[in-house]
């Protein structure tokens, strides 16, 4: 058996364990990249009307989220502002176990439109697309299996894409259209794959960098040159202060504040759950909304709303502002329109390639049974 032989044996039979699981992250990935614009279109509670007064604070959105479900801590909640022109949302768990997720009018605090998003079509998506709607402990390595996987199809498909004679460079890059249906489904395979092979694989890569987040330590250091940045390495604690005092007004209202004006061009800011521990209060300050990669990150005393931390976006390394980067690249939006509709075309011809492999090596294999008659016939004679 050839070396390229061997790789056309790897990639047929990994393709055949992964191809499933590859098909659906792949399409549930190319439906969620145009979330935002859809929604925009199809929620009219996602925008508001700016004015030229300031939000209220995060307290009175809380207070006018959770009216409607007593007993819920609004220190478990995370509240968020996504700039003038959209409206704040507060995210909570019902005492039933629901993810809920209320919007509000941030000059108001009124109440615009709450949904339950376990029925929330994009959520649904954005669940089957990161867990195929397994148990995260199992789907952490069903999903990264699987994208490994396609990581090294990518690789082992463009080996055997790789024309061995000038004379048949021609025919790698278009597909025949008019070719018998099996002509052609090969040529989707191989041209569609190696079109959409770099870009494929930066989806993929990026996606398994969220799945196994440690990853990215490795990735940061070696766009650092190897060098180490002690800022990168602070975490912060709380059970290192003395004990302190509780904050006068709402801890969250001090956190809101004190983000405002540390990161006054930030747009949208993420704030998280306060608690009563000693987990520190973290918030997220974003330059554009719905952009996460321009941010600066802080933490907070959850009781007293001191500052412990600012990691902000302009003295971060450069190995930080590229892992910062990960979410805007794999979703294409790093680049803008153009580059989600990239990511989009990317997503759908990955999703193809297990259907049209499938088809090649079931058309092989029937032609192969077909042959076995016509040879014995003629070892008899």
């Amino acid at each position: 058996m050839t070396a390229k032989q061997l790789v056309g044996k790897l990639h047929l039979w990994l393709g055949l364990a992964s191809g499933l699981v590859v098909f659906i992250v792949s399409i549930t990935g190319a439906i969620f990249v145009f979330q935002d614009e859809i929604r925009d279109l199809t929620e009219p509670w996602r925008k508001v009307e700016a004015r030229a007064q300031a939000p209220v604070l995060p307290s009175r959105l809380q207070a006018a989220a959770l009216a409607a479900h007593p007993g819920i801590d609004s220190k478990d909640t995370w509240v968020t502002y996504f700039g003038p022109e959209r409206s704040a949302t507060v995210f909570f768990t019902t005492k039933a176990g629901a993810p809920t997720q209320v919007y509000l009018n941030p000059y108001t605090a009124e109440v615009l439109h709450e949904h339950d998003l376990r029925t929330h079509f994009f959520a649904i998506v954005q669940e089957i697309h990161m867990t195929l709607l397994l148990p995260e402990a199992i789907a952490k390595w069903v999903v990264g299996g699987a994208v490994m996987i396609f990581v090294v199809m990518l690789l082992t498909g463009l080996v055997l894409w790789w024309p061995k004679r000038k004379q048949e460079r021609k025919q790698r890059f278009t597909i025949k259209w008019g070719a018998r249906w099996r002509r052609v489904n090969y040529d989707l395979h191989n041209v569609l794959g190696f079109y959409a092979a770099s870009v494929g694989l930066i989806l993929a890569l990026t996606g398994l960098f969220m799945i196994f987040p440690a990853v990215l330590t490795p990735i940061a250091y070696l766009a650092n040159g190897g060098k180490t940045y002690p800022q990168d390495l602070i975490t912060a604690k709380v059970d290192t202060l003395q004990p302190v005092a509780a904050a006068v007004q709402p801890v969250r209202d001090v956190i809101y504040q004190t983000a405002r004006r540390r990161s006054p061009q930030a747009e949208m800011i993420l704030m998280g759950p306060t608690g009563a521990g000693k987990e520190p209060a973290y918030c997220w300050t974003y330059r554009k909304a719905l952009h996460y990669y321009y941010r600066d990150d802080y933490a907070f005393h959850p009781v007293s709303g001191q500052e412990l931390q600012a990691s902000l976006h302009d003295t971060k390394s450069t190995g930080t502002k590229l892992t910062d980067m990960n979410y805007d690249i794999h979703t294409g939006q790093i680049l803008g329109f153009g580059g989600k509709l990239v990511a989009f075309l990317a997503s759908l011809v990955s999703a193809s390639l297990p259907v049209t492999g499938t088809v090649i090596w079931w058309g092989r294999r029937n032609k192969k049974k077909k042959l076995r008659p016509q040879k014995l016939q003629v070892q008899v004679a």
